[in-house]
């Protein structure tokens, strides 16, 4: 079992930046790919950025390239979500997720039901 918990969301204008972290537990944590997604008001949960377990290999949305970067930190089993030039449209809560089976294959997966562990999320809120 992962236990995946989310900190670092909270209110910000637009234009500012947040970095979202996620802490993973779980003896085998550090070989899965881990993604982020984000779920909107009145809207599917969709696939934001992701990352290969080794740490080479990051995967972004369209609506976020250029603008968030993730990258983890394997000995501390952390995930980061860097995220910059924020837009109102990126309010959300944001999940990070676990991807058990992924890393036998190359790039990354989008789905969500690819995606075995999840946080609890975290709320992520861009005023104009």
């Amino acid at each position: 079992q992962v236990q995946l918990v989310e900190s670092g969301g909270g209110l910000v204008q637009a234009g500012g930046s947040l970095r979202l972290s996620c802490a993973a537990s779980g003896r085998t944590s550090s070989t899965y790919n881990m993604g982020w997604f984000r779920q909107g008001p009145g809207k599917e949960r969709e696939f934001v950025a992701a990352i290969r377990w080794s740490g080479v290999g990051s995967y972004y949305a369209d609506s976020v390239k250029g603008r968030f970067t993730i990258s983890r930190d394997n000995a501390e089993t952390t995930v980061y979500l860097q995220m910059n030039s924020l837009k109102p449209e990126d309010t959300a809560v944001y999940y990070c997720a676990a991807d058990r089976l992924g890393s036998r294959l190359a790039g990354v997966r989008r789905a969500v039901y690819d995606y075995d562990y999840w946080g609890q999320g975290t709320q992520v809120t861009v005023s104009s």
